[in-house]
């Protein structure tokens, strides 16, 4: 993740999974039997929690694939509530999404990165008397997945990932991966590496894990852009877990929530604590619980310790941050952007994207993010 100085506060937030295109009106083609933010399938209910704006209209945002099914799930119950505004949430991946911000075409951008000092300083010619700053929504964890003939299960670590997705590791039943499947018989097959092909905070994510757990088998700096060598390249989450789903002896990385829903096997991480980390919501929480507050001012860009070995602690997290203008937000979406964003760190918003692989930010968190969407201007 993107790092500036500041003030370090360690603070707990949950933890998993999220993705890329969507719409949300309150018309009739959401799908309105989803759990609603207070549990409820019902929509009605759940209209008495949400303030609306008065001002409504068009809302136009874009950006990370990683968090869109947390954004259908908001749509449903905000637009059920709020039938005035009308959000347009586009994919394209965190890296479009920021482009996209820092032009002027949209409200709020998702990333699974922070912005870098060269982005804040781009976004200020949007954003009049301020700058872009990251709100922290969503925590999630990025799963290794494999299609590998014969195994169901797979350990490995920060070196042999490394390795392999920079073609150093080749076969699948190369001596580094036998090591750490002892008893499992692996093919002497061709690895077939997967990355994003577009600028992603997922790979920015994963590079930082190679960079800093790797062993010094990473060359490159954490980066949206791909920089390994070799491998095939898919468009989105969503693309690469179909990409992984349809080849053999495949190996890639997504979030949680496109591994289980396309039902892939996910590998547990060897991080030197006394047994290697399975790929779980929980297990991704307690590392995130140890995360710092290091953006400055109204920002609050996360730090994440990669390199953990704490017990049950999963190694390759990641927060999707919504980025939005600290001052200088365009009068006529304010209101709806306020409006939206409160809901989806309420109590409500976030037990809502709960119910479906997401875990829910600590009230300490979530109270600070809070205060920032209220002092938006």
């Amino acid at each position: 993740m993107n790092l500036r100085n500041g003030r370090s506060k360690a603070l707990a937030i949950g933890a998993v999974a999220l993705v890329s295109t969507l719409s949300l009106s309150a018309c009739g083609t959401d799908d309105n039997t989803k759990p609603a933010a207070n549990g409820s399938s019902s929509g009605a209910s759940t209209a008495a929690k949400i303030a609306c704006a008065d001002k409504g209209g068009a809302l136009l945002a874009a950006g990370s694939t990683a968090q869109t099914p947390a954004i259908d799930v908001w749509k449903a119950a905000y637009g059920n509530a709020c039938s005035t505004t009308t959000l347009t949430y586009g994919g394209g991946g965190s890296g479009a999404g920021v482009t996209q911000f820092n032009q002027g075409k949209i409200a709020f951008a998702g990333s699974d990165g922070a912005l870098k000092a060269a982005e804040i300083d781009a976004s200020k010619a949007v954003c009049t008397g301020g700058q872009g700053i990251d709100l922290p929504m969503v925590g999630g964890l990025i799963s290794i997945v494999f299609n590998v003939e014969g195994v169901d299960k797979l350990i490995v670590d920060g070196p042999t990932l490394a390795k392999i997705f920079d073609s150093q590791i080749t076969k699948w039943n190369a001596p580094e991966i036998a090591a750490l499947n002892p008893g499992v018989n692996l093919p002497a097959a061709d690895i077939q590496a997967i990355h994003r092909s577009e600028d992603s905070g997922t790979t920015q994510n994963l590079t930082a894990y190679l960079a800093k757990a790797g062993g010094g088998n990473w060359k490159y700096p954490a980066a949206k852009s791909w920089a390994g060598q070799g491998g095939q390249s898919a468009n989105g989450s969503a693309g690469v877990a179909a990409q992984v789903k349809q080849t053999k002896n495949s190996i890639s990385y997504v979030e949680l929530s496109y591994a289980q829903t396309n039902k892939l096997n996910s590998a547990a991480i060897a991080t030197g604590a006394s047994k290697p980390v399975e790929a779980t919501a929980a297990n991704g929480a307690t590392t995130l619980a140890n995360a710092k507050v290091v953006g400055q001012g109204a920002d609050m860009a996360l730090d994440i310790d990669y390199a953990t070995k704490a017990e049950g602690a999963y190694p390759l997290t990641l927060v999707t941050y919504e980025i939005v203008c600290d001052k200088g937000n365009k009068a006529e979406t304010l209101p709806a952007l306020k409006s939206f964003l409160t809901y989806t760190v309420s109590d409500e918003g976030q037990q809502a994207i709960g119910q479906v692989g997401y875990v829910p930010l600590p009230k300490e968190l979530a109270g600070k993010v809070k205060t920032q969407i209220d002092a938006l201007a």
